[in-house]
């Protein structure tokens, strides 16, 4: 099912690492772990990217998520599930992550939710969470991986 072994390729691998050092950043910011979570799964809802939600749904919930909460994150907006900060944060992403589909990028409602709920060390990892969710999306949806055998704490 794989189309290219990008962890396995030279230029790849190294990018990837670089990326996942650069990731530390946000894993080590006081941006709540749960919202970490919740943003990395609606991002890769949207981008289909079977390998980040079998990790990221699993991590989730070997970390105490509750079944239904990671069953509502595709509808968040039709659930009661989420406090208005992680509601502000899964706006964010999805605006974030459909960019070319949004003609005003980022909506000023969301933007006046995310301001409210989060303060300014926690909206840079919160924006540089979606860049980085997304970066990896796209390298294993372009690259064909799949999810499926991803184990907690595996990476």
């Amino acid at each position: 099912m794989t189309r290219f072994a990008l962890y396995e390729n030279e230029v790849a691998g190294k990018f990837s690492k670089r990326i996942a050092t650069a990731a530390r950043v946000v894993d080590e910011s006081t941006l709540p772990k749960a919202t970490q979570e919740l943003v990395k799964i609606r991002a890769s809802q949207i981008n289909n990217c079977g390998m980040c939600l079998d990790m990221h749904t699993k991590d989730a919930a070997h970390n105490g998520e509750t079944a239904v909460r990671l069953a509502m994150v595709a509808a968040w907006r039709e659930s009661n599930v989420f406090n208005e900060a992680e509601r502000a944060a899964l706006a964010l992403t999805e605006e974030g992550t459909r960019l070319a589909d949004n003609n005003q990028a980022i909506n000023e409602d969301t933007w006046a939710q995310v301001r409210k709920n989060y303060d300014d060390n926690q909206i840079g990892a919160l924006i540089s969470l979606i860049a980085t969710i997304n970066a990896w999306n796209r390298l294993n949806v372009i690259a064909g991986m799949v999810g499926g055998d991803y184990v907690p704490g595996q990476w």
